[in-house]
């Protein structure tokens, strides 16, 4: 869900020349205006799928508010990367442990008022102020169904029936349907051989963890669906925002806050007709939808827009194929579900993947 600004990325720069002009004659990105944010990216448990950055996107410098003095970044971002893999890493087994005593628009809906709650005292913080305008509320509702509403509940609703692991694994897939929706969608974000091999990689380690070559015995068809669907709709919603929101002229922070806003406010009129309410607030789960909310949505946001402002989104993106590794670590330890030799090994493989995706070929 964060916007994110740079050629060749998820968004456009302040003026449609400035997108054209050659990268040899190029004005350094610090001493250049700042660019027009583009779209939200998702946040399943929810990092943002690749949509083949072109590889010689440069990092886009860091806002000023991030930095300390010293014209460094507060916290060095790969602490940041470490922190928000497992926030989105646990953010699965918080969905089962919610799910064990509310109904999935129910940890849905908690999961984005809380969320919407840390991005609007964000917003309060730096004084930013929604985006304007009938035409971009309307798309924003979209990218909200697409990238929020529809996916957490997909997620909640399969996990009824799947183990958290299992979820967290089809969550990685995401990349690879926004890999192929691109060459169909957007030509201009064709991958290159080398970050082809590298999602291929990371997707086969994914497979090696799950057990693939046992035929999935014992997985529940109906949640498994669920699962792959609602990695689908990240990138569904990448392309949409893209053609959408580009170019608005509202701030990222201001832009992410209001579709988390629109995805309230369209649980909210959902759950009352497919739920009832609760008739006793367990302690535990309603802590699990509070951080799901507060820190695998709210908080994991601003650390993932910090990340893609500081190192780019190629790297920055590199955070799905960890979710499945310490989804799977924490489904084995706190929840108790079977751990099997191909985890590790799948881990190995997942990492190689990442490293492989985050390689530039030599000019």
């Amino acid at each position: 869900m964060c916007y994110e600004v740079g050629r060749g990325r998820l968004a456009v720069m302040s003026t449609t020349a400035s997108s054209r002009t050659p990268a040899s004659s190029r004005t350094p990105a610090s001493e250049t205006a700042a660019p027009t944010p583009a779209g939200p990216a998702p946040t399943p448990a929810g990092p943002a799928p690749a949509l083949a950055p072109a590889p010689d996107s440069a990092p886009t410098p860091v806002p000023a508010s991030a930095r300390t003095p010293a014209g460094r970044p507060a916290l060095d971002w790969r602490l940041r990367f470490g922190l928000l893999s497992l926030i989105w890493g646990f953010s699965f087994l918080l969905i089962k442990v919610g799910t064990h005593a509310y109904a999935p628009f129910q940890v849905t809906f908690g999961r984005l008022l809380f969320g919407t709650a840390v991005l609007v005292a964000a917003m309060a913080v730096k004084r930013e102020r929604l985006p304007r305008g009938a035409r971009t509320w309307g798309h924003l509702a979209v990218a909200a169904l697409l990238l929020n509403a529809l996916p957490f509940s997909l997620f909640a609703y399969a996990e009824l029936t799947v183990p958290s692991t299992l979820a967290g694994i089809c969550n990685a897939t995401s990349p690879l349907w926004g890999m192929a929706l691109s060459l169909v969608a957007l030509s201009e974000d064709r991958p290159t051989r080398r970050r082809f091999a590298g999602l291929g990689l990371g997707f086969l380690g994914v497979l090696t963890v799950l057990g693939a070559w046992q035929g999935f015995h014992g997985l529940d068809a109906t949640g498994t669906a669920m699962a792959l669907l609602a990695s689908l709709s990240y990138p569904v919603g990448w392309i949409y925002v893209r053609r959408t929101l580009a170019g608005t002229g509202a701030s990222h922070l201001s832009l992410t806050g209001a579709q988390l806003l629109l995805a309230t406010v369209q649980l909210a009129v959902v759950t009352p007709l497919f739920t009832e309410l609760p008739h006793a607030f367990p302690v535990l789960p309603l802590l699990a939808v509070l951080a799901l909310g507060a820190l695998g949505t709210g908080l994991a946001v601003l650390l993932q827009y910090g990340l893609v402002a500081e190192v780019g989104p190629t790297t920055a993106q590199m955070v799905t194929y960890f979710i499945p590794v310490i989804a799977t670590a924490a489904g084995v330890a706190i929840l108790h579900e079977p751990l099997a030799w191909s985890t590790p090994v799948g881990a190995v493989i997942v990492v190689a993947g990442a490293a492989l995706t985050q390689s530039r070929a030599r000019s």
